[in-house]
């Protein structure tokens, strides 16, 4: 068995499974943003919707205005709304912005990355740090302090490589078409 706090689902899948239009809409946002699958843009639409959840609470007064302050302060610290917001601008919120706050999204937009789908990459092979502490999870909501300390965990320069692969091609290309490096065959003709 093992620990009960860590076996809850963080998201919750669409009530209609088959509707075109959502599938499409996803697909789109899944490709927009890198992501591996479906399951990680539910989790940012339910955390979207807990959010909403919470603000209508202290629109309809249920819930103390000092909630609202902290709901608001969490989502100022990872850049998604301004400091001086109030309960309605959560209400607007969509899953985009949360999307927009990954380390994935983040290295990409940085220019770190030539693809979301490298970005992603990198990060999970080690390459990326936040203030050199080592992250390996592209999920991972990176806030207003920590966007400027994002760099690389190891040395790496992607211009270079891309480069050198290249002129490797190029030269293996040249000696097969050289008039005295005919491939061999194994049946001695």
């Amino acid at each position: 068995m093992g620990a009960p706090k860590r076996n809850r689902k963080k998201y919750e899948r669409p009530s209609t499974m088959w509707d075109k239009q959502r599938i499409e809409s996803e697909h789109k946002l899944a490709g927009a943003y890198g992501l591996r699958n479906l399951r990680e843009l539910w989790k940012a639409t339910s955390e979207i919707r807990r959010i909403r959840r919470n603000a209508r609470e202290v629109l309809s007064g249920s819930a103390g205005s000092e909630v609202g302050r902290q709901i608001i302060s969490r989502l100022a610290r990872y850049n998604v709304v301004e400091e001086g917001a109030i309960p309605d601008d959560l209400l607007v919120i969509k899953p985009e912005s949360l999307l927009e706050r990954r380390l994935q999204t983040i290295v990409y937009r940085k220019g770190m990355a030539k693809s979301l789908k490298q970005a992603r990459q990198l990060i999970t092979h080690g390459f990326i740090a936040i203030n050199g502490r080592h992250v390996s999870s592209p999920g991972y909501l990176v806030n207003r302090n920590e966007e400027q300390q994002i760099s690389y965990y190891k040395a790496i320069q992607i211009e270079q490589q891309v480069q050198n692969s290249a002129v490797a091609a190029a030269s293996e290309a040249e000696k097969a078409a050289e008039p005295g490096n005919e491939p061999q065959t194994g049946n001695g003709e």
